[in-house]
């Protein structure tokens, strides 16, 4: 008979070998019910991969699981359903085209007789999203809400599924500083309720605002579990990354030169045919970081589109070095000197079914040294991805290892790699560490700085405010798809930016 324990979860000396190398090395982890155990470790440490052990979707090579005190082999994720344990993911899972019920239902339908019983499913998913703060329209299609709100969509998912042991793999690395501070809530009255919460984040703050213990895990191996009250930032990243990391930015002085960019008067519609951006105008010059800050959703994604010839242009003009590239191709705009680090790494920025390798040379696969008379040389390619590998220190076996089993870190590094690599004179970087540890961060934020130093013209969309405050010369505030400040970072504050990003007019800020 198994010894009656406090813990709702114990991992014992978990292992998971994937052919000689270990991502996770003998790591014991608890958890406690209604404790929020948070799980910090670098991109690549290994924390996913115990997760996905917890949650049935890998069986570890060695080691034992206790689920309320019992011994359990967790073999499939159904078992973890059984068990009470639901995982929600960092790339959320849902069908686009469906509704908000239809996605928390999903597997899982109410019926009558033979017929789908939408109604009652409505009433219990209503019952559940008001206990626990989680309101949605649930008739509205996924594809029409936004990132926090189909983040509810999976919380509500796992609880519909009667999950009391919740795990949340980046939870907030898409959401706004004012969703954050929400979603803190939600987990606080989760686990007020009972339910037992493991957190994996980078994010410092948000542990030492949620988190009751945080376990950090370097290289596979745990390197300790600690009370969050009692342990400091600093050393929970020199932790993580085993080294001291440099968590202030220093911004040399670098005078502005040529106009790069220019913005002038722009329209563009979104998918529904509905205007996003509404008659914006800005530029940015060589040597120049131009922060554009905004609750997700105001018309970034439109903008990004429009600027690199994804999405067309109703009316206005975008200017390149003094050339007019408004709705021109991609590639003819790429060659224009546009260099582009998307919001979405593996939406947008990696074939994940392609190797690191192709994935490197996607935006010169067709030009010298890397193919000849329109055959490509696979050697020159391979010898290409080996230089950046090295020179951005991407962390992988080998070049020929496909993007998707490179871990998040390294697969941004790797868009960051081609991209920078292209030498161009502006550089659009869209939520350029969304999902990355505090090394990995330091590490962008640095190549930044030097591109800038290197007299590069550089926008940079973020919604995360300190990265925008520490890395901008200027900010230009986005509500509506409208411009609804301009601002110094030396000359505002975090709630200044939070009250212009709701379309507030503040004193002293110019809304050229």
């Amino acid at each position: 008979m198994e010894k009656e324990t406090k813990n709702i979860i114990e991992m014992r000396h978990i292992v998971k070998d994937f052919n000689g190398f270990k991502a996770n090395n003998n790591i014991n982890l608890t958890l406690q019910k209604g404790e929020i155990l948070a799980l910090l470790g670098e991109n690549g440490a290994g924390k996913s991969t115990l997760m996905r052990i917890l949650s049935g979707l890998l069986e570890p090579t060695a080691g034992e699981i206790y689920v309320r005190g019992k011994k359990v082999d967790i073999k499939d994720p159904t078992v973890a359903k059984n068990l009470g344990i639901g995982m929600v993911h960092q790339h959320f899972m849902l069908m686009e085209s469906f509704t908000v019920l239809e996605n928390i239902i999903l597997g899982h339908e109410s019926t009558k007789g033979p017929i789908l019983d939408l109604k009652k499913a409505a009433k219990q998913v209503s019952a559940l999203a008001k206990r626990y703060g989680l309101t949605l329209d649930l008739n509205a299609r996924v594809a029409d809400i936004t990132v926090a709100q189909q983040q509810k969509v999976e919380i509500l998912k796992v609880l519909y599924r009667g999950a009391d042991i919740l795990i949340f793999d980046e939870p907030t690395a898409v959401l706004t500083p004012q969703e954050v501070t929400e979603f803190i809530k939600i987990l606080k009255g989760l686990a007020k309720e009972g339910k037992s919460i493991i957190l994996i984040t980078h994010k410092l703050e948000e542990i030492k605002e949620a988190a009751d213990r945080v376990i950090v895990i370097r290289a596979g191996k745990s390197v300790g579990t600690f009370d969050v009250a009692a342990v400091s930032d600093d050393r929970l990243a020199e932790l993580m990354v085993g080294r001291h990391v440099n968590m202030t930015l220093t911004k040399p002085q670098v005078k502005a030169g040529k106009e790069i960019l220019n913005v002038k008067d722009l329209h563009v519609k979104d998918n529904r045919g509905i205007m996003a951006v509404k008659g914006l105008s800005f530029a940015i010059h060589a040597g120049e970081i131009l922060g554009l800050a905004g609750i997700d959703g105001n018309g970034q994604d439109e903008l990004v589109e429009a600027i690199t010839g994804l999405r067309h242009v109703t009316s206005g003009s975008v200017i390149i070095n003094n050339k007019d590239m408004t709705n021109q191709k991609v590639r003819k705009i790429t060659e224009a000197g546009v260099a582009h680090i998307p919001a979405d790494r593996q939406k947008y920025g990696l074939i994940l079914q392609f190797p690191l390798a192709d994935n490197l040379a996607l935006q010169t696969y067709y030009r010298p040294p890397l193919s000849k008379h329109a055959i490509i040389n696979h050697k020159a390619i391979h010898e290409h991805a080996e230089k950046l590998i090295k020179q951005f220190d991407i962390r992988t076996t080998s070049a020929t290892l496909l993007a998707s089993d490179l871990s998040g870190g390294n697969q941004q590094k790797a868009i960051i790699a081609r991209e920078l690599d292209l030498k161009s004179d502006l550089i659009i970087a869209f939520q350029p560490t969304r999902g990355l540890d505090v090394g990995a961060i330091e590490y962008i934020h640095k190549q930044l700085l030097a591109q800038r130093s290197a007299g590069k013209a550089i926008l940079l969309i973020s919604y995360e405010l300190d990265e925008i405050m520490q890395l901008s010369d200027r900010i230009v505030v986005l509500h509506d798809g409208q411009a609804s400040g301009e601002v110094k970072p030396e000359e505002t504050s975090n709630k200044e930016l939070g009250l212009l990003m709701t379309g507030a007019k503040t004193e002293g800020t110019n809304h050229d």
